[in-house]
């Protein structure tokens, strides 16, 4: 058993997985799923046999009042029991008015944490983590903290490029990049995409640009940056059959018009940064695994001057209003303002 306590990326965790390496405590979180949940069965693995109710316990946020007895009731007939506590929400921070159940429980699985780690396994699944009393005790008692962020493009590439190579596919480096820029970077979706395009391509074939725009689904991030750089072209019909395709693909209007909002709104964010020689990247507030996004973000803005942006991004907020209390159309009122611009 390892002995360190650590916060580990998701590589190094991999790589102690791949080599059989079991900690007693592991706390996992964030937006990457597929990459978690491949640890999980990773985890599972090399624990052993399992036996659901005996040596492996599932409990989720209704059933977290049995956590502390189940972690302190014998697995009958095994060593140890792998114990999996999923969406809990544990780890919000303490208030002055303390939130009952989840509370005591957190408490008591703190002194847990402190006498008896080492008595089971003990892996706890969260989407997010705020560094409260029981994150810090997890640190302090040589557990495992991993946050399954969204991978940066480079990470995906590599990944990506090894699924290809165990099914000697050919594909290089730019082809996968424009997967990513069509497709997103969760991963899950991405494996799903590469998948079908390796069928396609066959044994000792070569996955093209061509492939991924005939075969892949666009996300609808990707189809608003396309809607984007149509709109700053002026290109009113490119615009429209973007837009219809959106709608055909049952996207909801209002997350259509929220998306592209938001992206405008970053465009306007950078021509403002610029003009007043602030730092694009600090401005833009984006995650690490985002900043490839950035010189995208700069290219497309050179399309607008600052007050169209500001324009359009007032249409759009009236637009939201109006069709709140009933006074136009949300399709009509966004094909409005999007020929209104181009023309």
């Amino acid at each position: 058993m390892l002995r360190k306590r650590r916060i580990m990326t998701i590589e190094n965790l991999e790589k102690e997985l791949k080599c059989g390496n079991l900690n007693n405590l592991y706390l996992l979180y964030g937006e990457e799923k597929f990459l978690l949940e491949s640890c999980l069965k990773r985890i599972k693995k090399n624990f052993g046999e399992i036996a659901l109710g005996i040596n492996y316990i599932q409990i989720g946020e209704d059933s977290i009042n049995s956590l502390i007895p189940e972690l302190e009731t014998p697995a009958f007939g095994y060593e140890k029991k792998l114990v999996i506590v999923k969406d809990a929400k544990l780890f919000k921070k303490e208030t002055k008015k303390k939130n009952g159940n989840n509370d005591l429980v957190k408490e008591k699985l703190i002194k847990y944490i402190k006498e008896k780690n080492d008595e089971n396994i003990l892996v706890i699944i969260e989407d997010e983590v705020e560094k409260n009393s029981l994150f810090e005790e997890i640190q302090k008692n040589k557990g495992v903290i991993c946050n399954f962020e969204f991978q940066k493009p480079a990470q995906i590439v590599q990944r990506l490029k090894a699924i290809c190579n165990a099914y000697k596919v050919n594909v290089d480096i730019a082809t996968l990049n424009h997967l990513i820029d069509v497709s997103g970077i969760d991963m899950q979706n991405l494996i799903n995409e590469i998948r079908k395009l390796i069928e396609f391509a066959g044994e000792k074939g070569t996955i093209k640009v061509q492939d991924i725009d005939a075969m892949s689904t666009k996300t609808i991030d990707s189809n608003i940056f396309d809607l984007t750089d149509n709109l700053g072209k002026k290109n009113i019909t490119a615009v429209m059959n973007i837009l219809d395709e959106l709608l055909y693909n049952k996207e909801p209007i209002q997350k259509i018009l929220i998306t592209l909002y938001n992206h405008l709104k970053k465009l306007y964010i950078v021509k403002e940064s610029e003009i007043q020689k602030r730092d694009v990247n600090t401005e833009l507030k984006l995650k690490p695994n985002q900043m490839f996004l950035v010189n995208k973000y700069k290219m497309q803005s050179r399309y607008f001057e600052e007050n169209e942006l500001r324009t359009i991004l007032k249409a759009l907020i009236d637009l939201d209003y109006n069709y709140k209390i009933g006074k136009i159309d949300i399709n009509i009122g966004l094909e409005s303002i999007l020929c209104r611009y181009c023309s």
